[in-house]
């Protein structure tokens, strides 16, 4: 199936979450935002393990600040749940209780063992030849593997599907965008990915995701991928950032930055975790990004949060 057939068929399944860009809601600038993925706290259970009612004060003083947008898994913590298929629901009508948005994360560019559908990516992969699954993606992240979105066997249309049934979920849930992850491989080279992905293959893959999300209602963010910010931009909805400050990426130069996103009036939502605030909240509040700071060892907990305003 072409990729132009492949979209038409999920924009037909995604008919009836779909809506026009006016009626989507949109994050705007400067929105305080919170990145929790994990949980093993008890006392949340019945807001899915999400914590929203944290609130801290930014590190330049004052009164403790809440997020106005929580981007978190769309399956609660198999810790609170106990299983690993549970829509976290809870979180979202929990969210959206306090009068926040919810942003539904999945990793589009890789395959993570713990999830409900994994079993169907590991056996695509036997069907072709193992030419799915790839390396690890990292160390810290050793039960994941990058995918290879080149198409020559079926390997974009099949990972395509997956993410826009997942997308779907998220719809049906109720929150508010998605955020997808790893969508750089082409950036990280065959040594790291085990792939060789080309650039044009990554817009193509990152392009039908934006419009995945659109067809389902959603708004979309643009997860990293800084180098392809200039002919992304307008799919996205917002843009979502790890570490752009420890690695001098966030402004254009030397490369693109967000400029782009920022000049269109859209939130970049940004978040470190090896450096502390007095290294980068100045002058992501200068650059009018919603900056926080994590836990050091990537961890994704509802604490520490510290926004930088």
């Amino acid at each position: 199936m072409s990729l132009a057939l492949l979209l038409a068929a999920i924009a037909l399944a995604a008919a009836g979450h779909s809506t026009t860009s006016a009626q989507r809601w949109e994050p705007p600038a400067g929105a305080r935002f919170q990145y929790q993925l994990e949980s093993s706290a008890r006392s949340h259970t019945a807001t899915g393990g999400i914590d929203v009612g944290i609130c801290r004060a930014p590190p330049s003083g004052g009164s403790c600040v809440r997020p106005q947008v929580f981007d978190i898994d769309l399956y609660a913590d198999g810790r609170i749940s106990g299983n690993d298929h549970t829509v976290n629901r809870a979180a979202v009508n929990a969210i959206h209780r306090r009068g926040g948005h919810a942003i539904c994360y999945i990793s589009a560019g890789t395959a993570e063992r713990f999830r409900p559908d994994y079993r169907r990516y590991v056996r695509f992969d036997r069907r072709i030849g193992h030419r799915l699954l790839g390396k690890p993606f990292s160390d810290r992240f050793s039960n994941e593997y990058w995918l290879n979105i080149n198409n020559g066997r079926g390997q974009r249309d099949f990972v395509l599907r997956r993410i826009a049934a997942r997308t779907k979920r998220c719809a049906d849930a109720g929150f508010d965008a998605v955020e997808y992850d790893v969508v750089d491989a082409y950036a990280q080279g065959r040594r790291v990915t085990g792939w060789r992905i080309r650039a044009h293959t990554q817009l193509m893959f990152d392009r039908a995701l934006a419009r995945i999300a659109h067809d389902n209602g959603l708004s979309v963010g643009l997860k990293n991928d800084l180098g392809q910010v200039p002919k992304l931009e307008s799919r996205f909805d917002f843009a979502v950032n790890e570490q752009c400050f420890q690695y001098a990426e966030c402004t254009n130069n030397p490369s693109p930055g967000y400029k782009a996103f920022t000049r269109d009036g859209k939130a970049v939502f940004q978040v470190e975790y090896r450096i502390p605030p007095s290294r980068f909240c100045v002058r992501a509040n200068r650059l009018g990004f919603s900056s926080i700071k994590k836990a050091r060892d990537f961890s994704l907990d509802a604490k520490p949060w510290r926004p930088c305003r």
